[in-house]
This record gives C-alpha cells, structure tokens and sequence, in this order.
C-alpha cells in the first residue's frame, strides 16, 4: 500500500489527525511503514489505546495490505514541544 494511500485513510478515519506515513526500510518494502500521527483524539489516552485508534482507522488493510506499522503518536500540544526541541 502506498503511503499517501495510508496517509488518506487515518486522516480520513481519525477526527482531526495529520499523519506523515513513509516506507519503514525502503521504497522497495511497500507492505513495512513508517507513521506519525497527530491528533487530539489522542489526549488522555494511554499509548496503547493512541495506537489502537490508528489500527481502527486503517481497518481490514492492517491485516491485508500493511505487514507492519511503525508508530508515533502525539497530541498536537506534544507535537509542538517535539517540533521546540529540535
């Protein structure tokens, strides 16, 4: 699955996210992602249930099109510290 393809689905599925996705070890590997995901939806949640909520957002495609998913989630608030520290 292409990136911009999961990109879409996660911003689509998931109220008010932004998602970098990228390919995990190279543009050969299509079905190993790479995923930052911002969003409020995630404030208060622990980190499981953050990720969870991207796993729901992706649907029938993390167990037919993406092997595997590499994670980052933030709240928009601790995006912004991320973004001030570098």
């Amino acid at each position: 699955m292409k990136p911009a393809a999961v990109e879409e689905l996660i911003e689509s599925n998931l109220e008010d996210a932004e998602a970098t996705v990228t390919h995990a070890r190279d543009e050969h590997d299509e079905d190993h992602l790479a995923a930052t995901v911002v969003s409020p939806v995630f404030e208060d949640l622990p980190l499981v249930q953050q990720h969870q909520q991207v796993y729901d957002s992706l649907g029938e495609h993390m167990t037919t099109d993406i092997h595997a998913l590499e994670l980052s989630t933030y709240t928009p608030a601790e995006y912004d510290d991320l973004e001030a520290d570098q």
